[in-house]
């Protein structure tokens, strides 16, 4: 915990002990307002894990029941008069993951069982929609007033089975069954809020609940969870100046660190710039930048996906799309961009009102790094932790000038990969030179492309940009030939540091580098 008095939230969603505990909290109480006092009383918001969802629904939660006492000092205290308390009921589906159906069914009965406690269960009531909508009504009746319904990561029983033909329906059924009732009480409702990671189609879990506000891509939500750059530059602006201590470095450059690795999310465009919350505040609190996100959940299941769909690593980004077609449901996809967008691995990062396309890429470099990490172990067989090694003392050399050394420790450590027939195709090569140039973005700004046919990487270091260019079963001349033509000292010149051209030829034959021209 913060050495200087300050408490972070890490890992804390529960509105009430963040205030009590004086724990840091920034200020999202405006948008509680704006949601409960819309049109709609049914609202959905999509957003990656760990992004303050259950924090968000928590914080209604505490609004709803008319705590105004936890609300002092916040937007909300300025904007409400009323502070009418209503009866509350509050479902968290994350305790329903990686659960089979006699499981699933036995979580919601725990659930119903806890507002049975309260309001009692009537004659009859079977099913866990009849007892869901007996609680409802029975709230209603005995508090005269209308029920709020607050059901956070409503998803998370599905996720683990988006793609199983076997299981998906069935547990689909049961949380249809368990949802149901919230149409037939419209009535006795006041307000209804869902968060997700992913957008399932409407009919197939709220079936006849066609009046769901999706708020997900609205540019009026688009901060609601997150943290922007403004609301970092103010309400964290101590904070910001203790870690550049911690850091032994400038509070510009301090910043400038946080923004590369954490922040780059729009879920909307235009739209503020968005950190990644648990990243930042993890950050601030050890008085370090570490994989925090990617290292809180290994997305195994990202990478079976890639796999299923033919993704290869260079693909992952920079890609234009429809917003149908990644603000959609994921469990009727054809292709990656719904889960990767949904999940947080790629994000908007532009928008042509002529074409009506969005441009979707990796948010930031901890994402980056985090997938290229994950991807590594596909290519290697087994030789990862060598690898990620090898990565370590090929920019050890680079960054003492070493380039001739760089190389040739890379072509040694790719001549002990064990050697399988399907690899025996150029793309493959492509692919783990990508992922293993990607990786040098650990250590300093590295922008790799691969339009076809070779590897292509701009490298910047503190004394040098350095310029390569990749060639399969040609020459290192060609690789340097293609360089010149396209002008690269030109383009950089601007950037004012020394340019350094990199030729490399690969072999095929023998699957590792066979020639490199350096010029200075």
């Amino acid at each position: 915990m913060e050495r200087q008095g300050r408490l972070y939230p890490i890992g804390i969603q529960t509105f009430e002990k963040i205030r009590v505990g004086n724990y840091m909290y920034i200020d999202k109480t405006e948008y509680v307002y704006r949601m409960v006092h819309s049109a709609s009383n049914y609202i959905f918001l999509s957003r990656p894990r760990r992004f303050g969802k259950s924090l968000l629904t928590s914080t209604l939660e505490a609004y709803f029941e008319g705590r105004k006492e936890l609300f002092k000092d916040l937007a909300v205290e300025r904007l409400e008069t009323e502070w009418t308390e209503y009866p509350v009921l509050r479902f968290d589906m994350s305790t329903a993951k990686h659960v089979d159906k006699e499981h699933l069914e036995s979580e919601l009965n725990l659930k119903l069982i806890e507002y049975e406690n309260v309001y009692g269960r009537g004659e009859g009531e079977e099913n866990v929609n009849q007892r869901f909508q007996g609680i409802i009504r029975r709230a209603y009746e005995q508090t005269g007033r209308q029920v709020v319904v607050l059901i956070d990561e409503y998803d998370a029983p599905l996720l683990d089975v988006v793609h199983e033909e076997k299981n998906l329906p069935v547990l689909r059924n049961i949380m249809r069954n368990f949802y149901s009732p919230l149409k037939s009480c419209d009535p006795y409702l006041r307000f209804v809020f869902l968060t997700g990671i992913t957008k399932f189609s409407q009919l197939s879990i709220f079936s006849e609940l066609n009046n769901i506000k999706n708020i997900s891509m609205l540019p009026e939500y688009a901060a609601i969870c997150g943290i922007t750059e403004e609301e970092m530059a103010t309400q964290m602006d101590e904070d910001l100046d203790i870690l550049a201590g911690r850091m032994g470095i400038s509070r510009e450059k301090t910043v400038q660190k946080l923004k590369d690795n954490y922040d780059g999310y729009h879920f909307t465009w235009p739209s503020p710039d968005i950190y990644n919350p648990f990243s930042l505040l993890n950050a601030f609190a050890d008085g370090r930048l570490d994989s925090y996100w990617f290292g809180s959940g290994t997305p195994t299941y990202l990478i079976e996906m890639l796999k299923k769909y033919g993704v290869q690593p260079q693909q992952i980004g920079g890609r234009k799309a429809m917003a149908e077609s990644f603000d959609a449901p994921t469990e009727r996809m054809t292709d990656i961009a719904p889960l990767l967008y949904q999940s947080g691995y790629v994000t908007i990062k532009g928008y042509s009102p002529v074409t009506q396309l969005y441009t979707l890429d990796i948010p930031n470099k901890e994402v980056r790094i985090g997938l290229m990490k994950s991807l590594l172990p596909g290519y290697l067989d087994r030789r990862t932790t060598d690898g990620l090694t090898t990565v370590a003392l090929l920019y050890e050399a680079i960054y003492e000038e070493r380039l001739d050394d760089a190389l040739r420790l890379l072509q040694t450590f790719l001549s002990t990969v064990p050697y399988c027939d399907r690899t025996d195709y150029e793309g493959h090569y492509q692919q783990m030179l990508y992922i293993i140039f990607s990786l040098l973005g650990i250590y300093v700004d590295v922008e790799v492309r691969t339009p076809s046919g070779r590897v292509d990487m701009v490298m910047r270091t503190a004394t040098t940009l350095y310029v390569v260019e990749l060639k399969l079963n040609q020459s290192a001349e060609a690789a340097m030939q293609q360089i010149d033509l396209k002008n690269y000292p030109e383009r950089f010149a601007l950037c004012g540091l020394p340019v350094v051209k990199v030729g490399i030829n690969f072999d095929m034959e023998r699957h590792t580098l066979k020639d490199w021209m350096i010029t200075r």
